[in-house]
């Protein structure tokens, strides 16, 4: 009897065994599978051109290394103006968002510059939707005198 028992256990030893490796390995390949368009689509959010709230900038975010960069490539006269004030003399080309790198939940975490005030401080980049995002930035130990905007896609 405890032959039968024996023999019994070992071919649903082996049986078990042979689903499990042929059926882990799809798994694993079919939820990476999944995955992968979701993070590009998170990546892809982000890039493109964007235009500040108050219609004055337009800052195009692209890969730059392994993280996101945006410089600007249009402003308004008086945004030019603002920034040769703070002491900014080119504010095309000007890089003001740096070194943005996901931190979750559609969220970028990175540097961004005031060409107004020539200042440098940290940054939150929050993609709301495929055509809004919020940039955050705090000037005083990355909490206190904080700003924020709404930027807009430009199609």
């Amino acid at each position: 009897m405890l032959a039968k028992a024996g023999r019994a256990n070992s071919a649903t030893k082996f049986l078990y065994t042979r689903i499990m490796n042929r059926i882990l390995p799809k798994t694993a390949l079919f939820a990476f599978a999944v995955a992968l368009p979701f993070t590009a689509q998170a990546q892809a959010a982000l890039e493109g051109q964007w235009r500040n709230a108050k219609d004055s900038v337009t800052v195009k975010v692209v890969p730059c290394g392994n993280a996101w960069c945006g410089n600007v490539v249009d402003a308004t006269e008086r945004a030019k103006a603002g920034a040769r004030k703070g002491g900014t003399p080119n504010l095309i080309g000007t890089r003001i968002l740096t070194g943005l790198r996901p931190a979750g939940d559609g969220i970028y975490k990175g540097q961004a510059f005031d060409p107004k005030r020539n200042i440098r401080v940290p940054a939150t980049v929050r993609v709301l939707g495929p055509n809004s995002i919020t940039v955050r930035g705090c000037a005083i130990a990355g909490m206190l005198l904080c700003k924020e905007q709404r930027w807009t896609r430009v199609s």
